[in-house]
């Protein structure tokens, strides 16, 4: 029994109390609400910044580099692709009377 010093055992267990605080308060932390809460947000403002960009470029309306220095070429003067706009209308529109169907037949 290499291991019965008493003193080298108060050590080992001040050193785990420790190391078992520093884990449960980081555990709190990650799990607080107000972390929680502020992860959440930071994730929504990143998809909502990049669904305003997407639906923006499918409109044709996100500002374009200029083509040189020129500040009042910043516009391209491409022709609005609706493609992807009008397909996810008509699937949300689908999907609405595929839902209002199923519910009339359920009753």
């Amino acid at each position: 029994m290499a291991d019965t010093d008493p003193d080298e055992l108060e050590r080992r267990i001040a050193r785990t109390r420790a190391e078992l605080a520093q884990t449960v308060d980081a555990i709190a932390d990650r799990v607080s609400p107000k972390r929680v809460k502020e992860r959440t947000v930071a994730d929504m403002k990143a998809r909502a910044g990049y669904f305003v960009a997407s639906v923006g470029d499918a409109l044709g309306v996100t500002r374009r580099p200029a083509l040189g220095d020129d500040p009042e070429r910043s516009w391209d003067d491409e022709p609005p692709e609706l493609g992807p706009v009008l397909i996810g209308v008509g699937a949300v529109l689908v999907l609405g009377a595929a839902v209002m169907l199923w519910k009339r037949r359920r009753r």
